[in-house]
């Protein structure tokens, strides 16, 4: 028992040691533009980009080196006078549409939506099919022997005694 809340001290005050330096390597004062519009500008870009290396969390949340970097390149091109759009489009062809938190409705995202409610539908109708045959298909008509067979059954005189 004392190994362990020796361990779990241990682990707690390294946890509270390094919080403060995660905390800064998000919000470094080095990194914000100049001008409030700017970086307010560049904080909604950056909120819309992932994360190359955690992938579910922006640039802006994200403590990562690449999204530090990530984080300087939107800065560098608001400070250029570029638009939303032309910097979205940048990040975009530099890194595939996956760079966005949020990519656009096109035919493959459609597609990769889709395809679980497709490949049910599809099974379905397969199943459907099947078993509408089935149930299409009748019984074989019986030849003289067995329909004489079959008449004496029910008349009761093919019962024998076991």
């Amino acid at each position: 028992m004392t190994r362990f809340l020796r361990h779990l001290f241990l682990s707690l005050s390294l946890f509270l040691i390094a919080t403060p330096y995660i905390a800064l390597a998000v919000d470094d004062p080095s990194e914000m533009l100049p001008d409030p519009r700017d970086e307010a500008r560049a904080e909604a870009i950056g909120a819309q980009l992932r994360c190359l290396v955690c992938q579910n969390e922006s640039i802006e949340d994200s403590s990562a080196g690449l999204a530090r970097d990530l984080r300087k390149v939107v800065r560098e091109h608001v400070a250029k006078g570029e638009t939303n759009d032309q910097i979205m489009h940048w990040m975009v062809v530099r890194y595939g549409n996956f760079i966005r938190l949020s990519p656009p409705l096109t035919l493959a995202t459609a597609l990769l939506w889709g395809m679980p409610a497709l490949a049910l539908l599809i099974g379905l109708l397969c199943a459907f099919i099947m078993f509408r045959r089935r149930s299409v298909t009748a019984p074989l008509p019986l030849d003289p022997d067995e329909q004489k067979r079959l008449d004496e059954l029910s008349r009761g005189k093919g019962q024998t005694d076991a």
